[in-house]
């Protein structure tokens, strides 16, 4: 083994490292991740984000114009949020032998919104307190359900559209089966805790509008790098010489004063109207499909 392909294999080990709590937060949680972008920040993020990207099945990779400081950047711009949460030990749905929840029973209801909203005012009034006007705040109700006999927790948002009996119960069944595969008959469905946030929403900046293609812009210079298939001779571009509409091929290398983008072989990065980049990622090979393409 050279050296290039042991620093390689370093990266890859890296990259896998960084790719398993993603799959951990969707695809354990019964969420398909390839219908998702990967959105990538920090000074060294945008160097692995094609890779790891590719290594997820995610087709498409967003880097934000601030992406090396994208943190601060979003602490400016995020949601003010007070928390209130106590434990509770309620039956919020009881089984029926038949199946699912009696909707003529709800043990929980004669305390419940009481509970809620006592949380509700002490995380209002935290917010009061902090200079933020009380029109402003938005109230969110959750309640931490488990099926009885179980340690499976799952948060559940009040469901402000439905007037339906048990409404939190459909929602829980549902986010369950999809985390775990399949429903439990015959528990009843209980209560761990009440929580309420408390929000004032930050700023939400618009959808940029679509830009026409301007295609390649010129590259500032080229240098060596090493990549999956061995050294490739690549391109470099500026950041801020990017204009709307710009179209990227890699392999290519962006620098940025707050970071550095990698295009690996096959991504193609595009210019929104806003500065961001918008990268599509090339789908990997499998063996078959290699096979294939050899077989024609």
């Amino acid at each position: 083994r050279s050296i290039e392909e042991l620093a390689w294999g370093f990266i890859q080990v890296a990259n896998e490292a960084m790719c398993r709590p993603i799959r951990n937060l969707t695809q354990m949680r019964g969420f398909d991740i390839t219908k998702h972008a990967l959105a990538c920040f920090g000074g060294a993020g945008p160097q692995h984000a094609c890779a790891m990207a590719r290594a997820l099945g995610i087709t498409k990779v967003y880097v934000h114009r601030y992406g090396g400081i994208l943190s601060a950047y979003g602490l400016s711009m995020a949601d003010a949020v007070a928390e209130e949460q106590e434990p509770a030990k309620e039956v919020y749905g009881v089984s029926k032998a038949s199946g699912g929840f009696d909707e003529e029973q709800d043990p929980s209801a004669a305390t419940r919104e009481d509970r809620l909203e006592h949380l509700a005012e002490k995380a209002r009034a935290s917010l009061v307190k902090q200079g933020y006007p009380e029109d402003s705040i938005v109230i969110e109700k959750y309640l931490n359900m488990r099926y009885e006999g179980t340690d499976n927790a799952i948060m559940i948002l009040e469901c402000r559209d439905s007037d339906s009996p048990l409404s939190h119960a459909r929602t829980f069944v549902d986010q369950y089966h999809r985390e775990f595969g399949f429903e439990l008959e015959g528990r009843d469905l209980l209560i761990d805790d009440f929580r309420v946030r408390a929000i004032v929403p930050g700023a939400t900046p618009a959808p940029p509008p679509s830009v026409p293609s301007l295609g390649a812009p010129p590259a500032f210079g080229n240098c060596r790098a090493y990549f999956e298939n061995g050294w490739e001779t690549v391109s470099t571009y500026k950041f801020e010489d990017l204009k709307p509409g710009h179209e990227i091929l890699g392999p290519a290398i962006i620098v940025q004063s707050i970071s550095t983008i990698v295009l690996e072989i096959g991504c193609k990065a595009f210019v929104t109207a806003d500065g961001d980049l918008d990268i599509t990622v090339q789908p990997k090979k499998h063996e078959d499909d290699v096979h294939m393409d050899t077989s024609n």
